[in-house]
C-alpha cells in the first residue's frame, strides 16, 4: 500500500508551484521545490512534509500575510482532499497575529480540505473567542464548515495539537455539539460522535449523562449516541449497554468454542467459531477480545465488535470469524501467548489461549 505521506511528491509540488505562480508572477518555482525536497525528504512523515512545504512557501513568497492569503484563496480549490491542508497549515504557522483574516481563511480552506488541525493553536490563543466562532460555524449552510466546528474542538483530536483545558473540562464544547446533534450530514454527525467518544474516555459519567439526555430525541441523535458510545460499550459499561436495551447475559450460553489450531505464525490468520444459545428472547451484543503481546512482553487487550442481534427463546446461532495477524502500520505483532475472549452484553463468557510464533 502506498504510504499516505506520498500525496506530497514532486508532481504535487510542481502543480502547487504553478498554481501559486499563476497568482504571483515573481514566485520562484524551482527555489521552492529545492527548499522542500532536501536530502531527508524520503524520511519525512506526512505532517513533516506538509510543514516543510509551508515553510518553503513562506521563504519564497516575499509578500505580506494578507497578500499571501489572496494567492492561496485562488489556488486552494485546485487542491481538494488531504493534500490541501497545506493552506490552513500556513494560517496555523504564520497567521496568529491576524485573527480576523486567519479565521476567515480557515473557514474558506476547510471547504476544500480541512482546517481541523490549524484551528488548534487559536483555541490555545483565545479559547473563548474561538469557541464562540465555532458556534457561528455550527450554523453554516456548508457541511464542511459545520464539521470544522465540532472536529476542531475535539478534546483528543488524532494528529492534532493538544488542548489540555478541553481534555480536563469538555463542558465548553457541549453547546457546539448540541447545535449539531440532529445534523442532516453524516459527515458532521460522525464528527460529533467522535467528539463525544473522546469525552467518554476521560469523563464517562458526563458522556452517559449526554447519552441519556439525547437518546430518543431524533434518529440522527440516536445514531450519534450509539457511535459515540463505542468505547464504553466495548468496556462493558452497564449504563451504556442499558441505554441501548442490553441487559446482562443471563440465559445466554456459549458452546462449541473452537479455535483452529493453538499455534500460528505472524502473518497467518486465527480462525475461531462458537455457538450462542438463549434460554429466552434477548437482545445481545457479541464481541471478542484479543490480549496481544506487546514488545515489552506485557499484554494489551483489544476488543472487536462481532454482532448485534436478538436471539429468540431456544434459538441457537453459530458464529465464525477469521482474524488476521499480519503486521500493519497501526499494529505490529509479537510472539507469545495470546488470549481470545468472547463477551456477551459486556460480560465474559468464554476464553482460550493460543500461541503466536515468529
Amino acid at each position: 500500500m502506498e504510504p499516505l505521506k506520498n500525496i506530497y511528491n514532486t508532481l504535487f509540488l510542481k502543480k502547487l508551484a504553478q498554481a501559486i505562480k499563476t497568482e504571483y508572477i515573481d514566485f520562484h518555482e524551482q527555489e521552492f521545490i529545492e527548499l522542500a525536497v532536501q536530502n531527508d525528504w524520503e524520511e519525512l512523515a506526512l505532517k513533516e512534509r506538509m510543514r516543510r512545504i509551508t515553510i518553503s512557501l513562506h521563504k519564497t513568497i516575499p509578500l505580506e500575510y494578507k497578500e499571501v492569503l489572496f494567492c492561496f484563496y485562488k489556488a486552494a480549490p485546485k487542491f481538494t482532499g488531504l493534500g490541501g491542508i497545506i493552506f490552513p497549515d500556513y494560517v496555523e504557522v504564520y497567521g496568529s497575529g491576524y485573527w480576523e483574516e486567519s479565521i476567515a481563511a480557515l473557514e474558506y480552506f476547510t471547504q476544500y480540505s480541512t482546517s481541523e488541525f490549524a484551528v488548534r493553536p487559536y483555541l490555545l490563543l483565545d479559547q473563548t473567542r474561538m469557541l464562540n466562532q465555532m458556534q457561528i460555524w455550527a450554523k453554516s449552510e456548508n457541511e464542511h464548515i459545520r464539521r470544522l466546528a465540532s472536529e476542531g474542538c475535539r478534546p483528543r483530536l488524532p494528529w492534532g495539537m493538544s488542548v489540555p483545558s478541553l481534555k480536563n473540562n469538555p463542558l465548553p464544547i457541549l453547546p457546539i455539539l448540541e447545535m449539531l446533534k440532529a445534523d442532516e450530514s453524516l459527515y458532521v454527525r460522525k464528527s460529533v460522535a467522535n467528539s463525544l467518544n473522546d469525552i467518554s474516555k476521560t469523563h464517562p459519567d458526563l458522556m452517559i449523562e449526554i447519552a441519556q439526555k439525547w437518546h430518543g430525541d431524533n434518529p440522527h441523535a440516536n445514531w450519534i449516541i450509539k457511535h459515540a458510545s463505542r468505547t464504553l460499550l466495548k468496556k462493558g459499561d452497564i449504563r451504556a449497554l442499558q441505554i441501548f436495551g442490553y441487559q446482562n447475559s443471563e440465559g445466554i450460553e456459549i458452546t462449541d468454542f473452537i479455535c483452529r489450531g493453538t499455534t500460528l505464525a505472524i502473518g497467518e490468520s486465527l480462525y475461531f467459531s462458537f455457538q450462542a444459545a438463549s434460554a429466552y428472547e434477548k437482545k445481545v451484543r457479541i464481541e471478542y477480545a484479543i490480549d496481544y503481546v506487546k514488545a515489552n512482553g506485557k499484554r494489551n487487550r483489544k476488543v472487536f465488535h462481532l454482532s448485534e442481534t436478538v436471539l429468540r427463546q431456544g434459538e441457537k446461532r453459530r458464529y465464525e470469524k477469521t482474524h488476521a495477524f499480519k503486521d500493519l502500520t497501526t499494529r505490529k505483532h509479537y510472539a507469545g501467548m495470546h488470549t481470545l475472549t468472547i463477551f456477551v452484553n459486556g460480560e465474559r463468557k468464554k476464553e482460550l489461549n493460543f500461541e503466536v510464533k515468529k
